[in-house]
């Protein structure tokens, strides 16, 4: 997607540009990039002699086609940018197409639980690209080397789409409180457009930076090749699609589950702050999200490290190492698991389910609430507790050094109330399906926030979502991509005001 393209104009423009049209093109350009990546696992298929490889075949050509359908007759239409209404339709419209576009490799396979199952290649594809992890698959270990590699390029692809909307469009359509991080990377003035390239080539080399050094790190402690790039692809998205049913708890040795969390907290810190970083701001990484983010991790593992030793279900280095790489990977909304923790006992089934809701920062490849909008939520209570006590002080509402308006609050407040109705919807929903109550409220809250395993002896770390019925995962897929979007850029599309205004 083009960042000249997204400069935001007045409503008329969706008029005066051909409506839909600078939609469309952009969309069929990233369906055409997306066919391109289908190359990859095709040409993987075919060296080593799987018959999967034609099932790439058809999909690429299905996706060169339709992005050639669109981009094709509207191509020059994005000279006079896109307004807002546009870029409310662009983001819903963009990710649901890539993800029904990703579905047709997995449909057109020869892999059990996906060839010609629609409901499962949707669900895998739509989890995959929005980095949720959450998968239909068993029998990874025999899978074709295609499907995975698939599997890991759907969730590298949508992690730096995840990073482009975090920074450019979200602040400036002020969704969630999200104007907050309003910046020069989210400014549209023609003046700023050099400096907000710069920052999308950076944030695009430090992504596959971090990617390649993954790989690397991979492979020294013992991975072979094909895992270590799938476990790098999915690391630094956050994504958590592995290549073998157990995920990391196939691999123990050489620390390669601490490399694994170091990797999966570098991909839940805002990428703005890699590029200040190597402008020279040193001290970037000391932003308060990462430090929150970051003592939330210590004091989890601490606790949690502590009493899995204390009850002897694990050795010292054990317990600790299986604490901190799964709080890691529950908070980042990676969704890796290296133990079965559902089976550590109720009180850490009970602290699992909360991680759930809590997500990285904002402008990271994570999902979930997000850690800056618990933060403001604390210091609104705070002001709105010590106006209680003395009704006639003055408390300003501060984020760091910046005084928080009035519409940040409100649209973080709108966006928690949103985020529990959807959840709670979502729950009653599932259960209505005939699944359980633990099976129905982990896997929703799994699905909103793009964790990826839920808990329960069905759907938790050493288990799937394949068992659910077709309708839990339609529900399921529609929830994965409600949280990837901000709920809000989805939901306002069902409006009849937004369509007449």
């Amino acid at each position: 997607m083009s960042v000249d393209g997204l400069r935001w104009q007045p409503p008329q423009v969706l008029a005066q540009a051909g409506g839909m049209r600078p939609v469309l093109l952009l969309v069929g350009q990233v369906l055409l990039a997306a066919s391109g990546f289908m190359l990859l696992p095709l040409a993987v298929d075919l060296h080593v002699g799987h018959r999967d490889w034609t099932s790439f075949a058809m999909a690429t050509c299905v996706a060169a086609l339709v992005g050639a359908a669109l981009a094709w007759p509207n191509r020059g239409m994005l000279r006079q940018g896109l307004s807002r209404k546009q870029a409310f339709i662009l983001t819903p419209l963009s990710w649901t197409m890539v993800a029904a576009i990703g579905a047709l490799p997995f449909y057109f396979s020869e892999q059990p639980q996906l060839g010609g199952n629609l409901a499962n290649s949707v669900f895998e594809s739509v989890s995959g690209i929005t980095t949720t992890g959450a998968t239909v698959m068993t029998g990874l270990e025999q899978a074709p080397p295609g499907i995975l590699l698939w599997r890991a390029l759907l969730q590298w692809l949508g992690g730096i789409g995840i990073i482009a909307t975090a920074i450019a469009i979200l602040p400036t359509l002020g969704i969630g409180g999200m104007q907050l991080f309003r910046t020069e990377s989210s400014d549209r003035s023609p003046k700023a457009m050099p400096r907000v390239r710069q920052i999308a080539m950076t944030i695009g080399g430090v992504y596959l930076g971090l990617t390649l050094l993954a790989v690397l790190v991979y492979w020294w402690a013992g991975m072979a090749i094909f895992d270590a790039v799938a476990h790098a692809l999915t690391s630094i998205a956050t994504g958590g699609y592995s290549t073998s049913d157990a995920s990391f708890g196939a691999w123990e040795s050489n620390g390669i589950q601490w490399f694994a969390a170091a990797f999966m907290l570098s991909g839940a810190v805002p990428f703005v702050l890699y590029v200040r970083m190597l402008a020279g701001d040193g001290r970037a990484i000391f932003d308060r999200q990462v430090k929150a983010m970051l003592a939330l991790v210590a004091l989890g593992a601490a606790g949690m490290g502590l009493w899995l030793a204390a009850t002897g279900q694990y050795g010292l280095e054990p317990a600790f190492r299986h604490a901190t790489f799964n709080i890691v990977s529950v908070i980042s909304t990676t969704g890796y698991s290296s133990a079965d923790y559902g089976r550590w006992g109720g009180g850490m089934v009970a602290v699992f389910f909360g991680l759930l809701f809590v997500g990285g920062c904002t402008g990271s490849t994570s999902g979930g609430i997000k850690i800056f909008r618990f933060e403001v939520t604390f210091v609104m209570l705070r002001a709105h507790f010590l106006r209680l006590i003395h009704p006639r002080g003055v408390f300003p509402r501060t984020y760091g050094p910046h005084v928080i308006p009035e519409e940040v609050i409100g649209s973080v407040v709108a966006f928690l109330a949103v985020y529990f109705i959807c959840y709670a919807t979502g729950t009653i929903v599932l259960m209505g399906l005939g699944l359980d109550f633990l099976t129905s409220a982990s896997g929703a809250a799994s699905a909103l926030s793009n964790v990826g395993p839920g808990l329960g002896d069905m759907i938790g770390p050493a288990g799937t979502f394949g068992p659910l019925p077709a309708t839990a995962k339609w529900v399921l897929s529609l929830l994965m991509l409600l949280g990837r979007l901000e709920v809000f850029t989805v939901l306002v599309l069902f409006l009849p005001r937004f369509w007449r205004g």
